[in-house]
């Protein structure tokens, strides 16, 4: 019988940065989440979900990944965030993340890699023209910054594409490569007890 724990789950959405500063910088973190389990707990969370949370240089909130395998060193290690799944299950607390998989960032090595060299195998990761059509206005995700989809690259003398800012290329999703990469990263945090619904 499917698990459908979701249904009942009492879930608290948070931003780890803004959460609980556990060194003194002036930034949440993990020490400081897992400090916090049992606050959490004790209001009855079963579900934290965790905005991103990956090495980022923060155009938009940690939504412009540049390392999906990562925690961004300003929140911890990865270490720290094993620390954390394990303090979050021992209270029987769900923990769902918030992968972005549509996009990356310009400064990820694989967009660094495609606009470098047109025979790169990354170069098919992302969505590449000499001669873009032009933007439907109703296709602009922040129309009051960006006035087109495409953004032309000095290195690899073409457009890529973009539905956020012009600082988070599209992933070509239609590449099976790229797909398979999703899979991987999924594997990966799924490894580390993330909770995960059907379509993942």
């Amino acid at each position: 019988m499917q698990n459908l724990w979701y249904k009942n789950a009492i879930v608290y959405s948070l931003d780890v940065e803004t959460f609980m500063d556990a060194n003194g910088d002036g930034i949440g973190d993990f020490p400081g989440l897992t400090q916090r389990l049992d606050y959490l707990s004790g209001l009855g969370v079963t579900c934290l979900w965790l905005h991103p949370f990956y090495p980022s240089p923060n155009r938009d909130d940690g939504y412009d990944v540049m390392d999906y395998y990562n925690v961004d060193p300003r929140l911890g290690s990865l270490g720290d965030f094993v620390d954390f799944m394990h303090e979050a299950r021992e209270r029987g607390i769900r923990v769902l993340i918030d992968l972005v998989v549509n996009h990356t960032s310009v400064q990820h090595p694989w967009f660094q890699a495609a606009r470098a060299d047109e025979n790169s195998p990354y170069r098919d990761y992302y969505v590449w023209s000499a001669d873009p059509p032009p933007t439907d206005p109703a296709e602009l995700v922040f129309p009051d910054v960006e006035d087109s989809i495409w953004e032309y690259d000095e290195t690899a003398r073409m457009y890529y594409l973009h539905h956020f800012y012009k600082e988070q290329p599209d992933l070509n999703l239609s590449n099976p490569v790229v797909r398979d990469e999703i899979r991987k990263i999924i594997q990966f945090w799924l490894e580390l007890g993330v909770s995960c619904e059907s379509g993942c």
